[in-house]
């Protein structure tokens, strides 16, 4: 066991390392590939915002140039008249915005100009002297009192011979141009040749120096700032705290002007690339980890579930023999249980035919008086009948013929009723008539019901009412259920039972007898339960049992229950069948 766990324990160990390491790899490339694309857009950004200083600066160039051919320009340098220059120079300031517009001779000695005053000699600016010896002459530096930043454009005058006879500068106010660009993204500035930073889109930025022969830039006042450069593959990564609106750690791309001499640059926040590689770095992970973790369930659950499998292959082995062993008294319990379910139903079918029998033993008076009655008026319809024909009145003769058939008839039905009451039924449900079923249990039962001096209340619905059952045993319910009642009854002075059929929800049938009721009607329908003393009409509490279960078994319900005015109800609610059934 301590062998299995110490060999799972450095396979995990094992599989954390290449996950880590996986993970490692995945992280440097996806960042090399963000610090790329990040390259590649802050280039386009860089070069956006250089093509927008050049062409911004390159406008007063063009002012420059135009203004060095334009007529009054040359009678100022001919004629020298600063009043009238200077309001002409002044005008073209205000239109073009340029911060000073100056006229200078062959000496950069100053002749006319809004801002600066006549007799300035500016020999000492080099973009001057370029101007001076015949070429465009470009520049940057403080223009006190004006401004500490401006830039200017010198252009040469020349003469009808070629001859340079002054210089025209124009000069720009760089607070203007870098001021539409305070806040923007990413962080850019221009630096000049000596590395001071002469425009920026962050303010703070403004004048600060970069260290001789060194990466990163230190203040104006040379305060040093936390700064640390580094190189990823080809990309130049700075890390610094230099403010809030400054990101901690950017990448640092480059890059020329010599229209102007300056030199963009730009620093790009890395941190969104970092993140993404650290998410998909984490992504990897936890997808290895996720499928790490499955595939160790699924090792341990096949180890658990070998180790089971020995476990019940070693169980099985031990109780086969006890199986086989009790496989053999189960299937000789078992045919001795069908032996005894096959006893049962034939005890059950005995006792359903037992308890016929019984109710054509309690019946057998009224009956053997339903039989006697027809026969002694057969016997004295016959007679007379002989009488007539003696005295020739054959009209006569033939009315006793007739009663005597009718009262055969009816013996006839009476006995048909009885043999088909005391048969065994074979079919367990078909499609009877309710109506038909009731007039054969009251038939049988007129006798006894006389005989108890009991008022049988019926209205036959002149029609059949279809219902699922056996008519046999249909019979049998109602004729113990009526035979019941005539016994409730006995000693009473009202004796009425009034049998009715209710169709408005299915089928019922109502048996309400004028007896004392039911005593316990839970019981009623229990095996062996009684109410019929020893001196009367003797039972052994079986025929309620016995119907409740034929009702049962036709998908019916009886159930018994006591009336509020005196006696007992029992409702015998049946399946109606319908009309295809017939059909079929």
């Amino acid at each position: 066991m301590n062998t299995g766990l110490g060999r799972r324990i450095a396979t995990w160990l094992i599989f954390l390392t290449t996950v880590a390491a996986l993970a490692a790899g995945i992280w440097r490339y996806a960042y090399l590939q963000g610090l790329d694309q990040l390259g590649a857009r802050g280039e386009a950004d860089l070069s956006l915002a250089s093509d927008r200083l050049v062409g911004q600066l390159q406008r007063y160039r063009d002012l420059a140039v135009f203004l060095a051919d334009h007529p009054q320009v040359h009678e100022i340098l001919r004629d020298q008249i600063p009043g009238a220059a200077r309001d002409f120079l002044q005008d073209v300031a205000d239109k073009s915005a340029a911060l000073d517009v100056q006229v200078v001779d062959r000496g950069a000695r100053v002749l006319a100009s809004p801002q600066t005053a006549p007799g300035a000699v500016l020999i000492d600016q080099p973009f001057v002297r370029r101007a001076l010896r015949g070429a465009l002459g470009w520049g940057h530096g403080p223009s006190l009192p004006l401004t500490d930043r401006a830039f200017f454009h010198a252009a040469p005058v020349f003469d009808g011979a070629g001859q340079v006879q002054g210089a025209v500068i124009v000069s720009t106010d760089l607070n203007g141009i870098d001021y539409d660009w305070r806040g923007s993204n990413p962080a850019a500035f221009f630096t000049d040749d000596a590395g001071v930073v002469q425009i920026a889109n962050r303010s703070e930025m403004l004048f600060w120096q970069r260290p001789l022969g060194e990466p990163g830039l230190i203040r104006a006042d040379g305060t040093a700032l936390d700064f640390e450069a580094r190189y990823v593959k080809d990309h130049e990564i700075w890390r610094m705290g230099w403010g809030p609106y400054l990101p901690d750690e950017a990448l640092h791309l480059t890059k020329p002007l010599l229209v102007v001499g300056l030199t963009g640059e730009v620093l790009l926040d890395v941190a969104p690339a970092r993140r993404l590689a650290l998410a998909q770095a984490a992504a990897v992970a936890a997808l290895c980890l996720a499928f790490g973790a499955l595939l160790f369930l699924a090792t341990e659950r096949r180890r658990t579930l070998t180790q089971a499998n020995l476990k019940l292959e070693r169980q099985v082995s031990k109780r086969t023999a006890a199986l086989n062993t009790s496989n053999t008294e189960l299937r000789r319990e078992a045919a001795e249980r069908e032996e005894a379910q096959a006893a049962l139903r034939r005890a059950q079918s005995d006792l359903v035919q037992a308890g016929k029998l019984s109710a054509l033993g309690q019946m057998s008076a009224g009956i053997s008086h339903e039989l006697n009655q027809p026969l002694m008026a057969i016997r004295s319809f016959a007679e007379n009948a002989t009488q007539f024909m003696a005295r020739d009145k054959p009209e006569r003769a033939n009315e006793n013929l007739t009663r005597i058939s009718e009262m055969a008839e009816r013996m006839a039905r009476i006995i048909q009723n009885l043999r088909a009451f005391a048969r065994q039924e074979s079919v367990p449900q078909t499609r009877v008539d309710l109506t038909r079923v009731i007039a054969s249990a009251v038939e049988l039962t007129e006798g006894y019901l006389r005989d108890a001096d009991v008022t049988l209340v019926y209205r036959d619905p002149q029609g059949p009412v279809w219902v699922r059952g056996g008519e046999v045993r249909l019979a049998q319910v109602f004729v113990n259920l009526i035979s019941n009642a005539a016994d409730a009854m006995t000693g009473g002075k009202i004796r009425r039972l009034t049998i009715d059929i209710d169709q408005a929800d299915g089928v019922s049938v109502r048996f309400r007898d004028t007896g004392p009721g039911i005593e316990m009607p839970d019981k009623v329908f229990d095996p062996f339960y009684t109410t019929k003393s020893v001196g009367g009409a003797s039972g052994m509490g079986l025929g309620l049992s016995i119907s409740y279960g034929i009702v049962q078994s036709f998908g019916g319900q009886i159930r018994g229950s006591n009336l509020d005015g005196g006696g007992a109800m029992f409702t015998v609610r049946l399946e109606r069948a319908e009309d295809v059934e017939d059909a079929a």
